[in-house]
């Protein structure tokens, strides 16, 4: 038997649970790329640009930025290694992630989150910006040229 519902109802039935989804997947705290940027020069964060090499060379990384590919053999948890011994084993010292866009980084905060570490901020718009803002790049916050990428 096939169940009919009114056009209506279908789109409010997708609609509910479209919305439960995303407060379920509720994302964590952010940072825009000023306040990053402002956190990272006074030592207050350690800022970490998750992308690849190529991208490095691409654009430059954010100034002070420390350099960790989210692509990682041992996949998240080699991830979340490579993080925890930058900050010499502190899971509730503060992080934020910085990648091109701020999708990666939101995948990957989530995965830090679930092994344990407490204050990691996502940068949502980026190096070369999103929605969620104009990005690093846009905005002239300082950036390095990767000479060791």
């Amino acid at each position: 038997m096939i169940l009919r519902f009114p056009l209506k109802r279908q789109a409010l039935a997708l609609f509910t649970a479209l919305l439960l989804t995303a407060c379920l997947s509720e994302a964590g705290p952010t940072l825009t790329a000023p306040e990053a940027n402002d956190q990272a020069r006074t030592g207050a964060l350690t800022l970490i640009d998750i992308r690849t090499p190529e991208e490095w060379r691409q654009t430059g990384v954010a100034e002070g930025a420390v350099r960790i590919e989210m692509r990682n053999p041992k996949g998240p948890d080699g991830f979340a290694e490579a993080v925890l011994a930058e900050v010499k084993g502190d899971r509730n010292a503060p992080i934020a992630l910085i990648c091109r866009t701020g999708n990666r980084t939101s995948y990957m905060q989530k995965e830090l989150e679930a092994r344990g570490f407490t204050r990691v901020y996502n940068i949502k718009e980026g190096m070369v910006g999103s929605a969620a803002g104009p990005g690093w790049i846009k905005r002239g916050l300082p950036v390095q040229a990767c000479k060791q990428c």
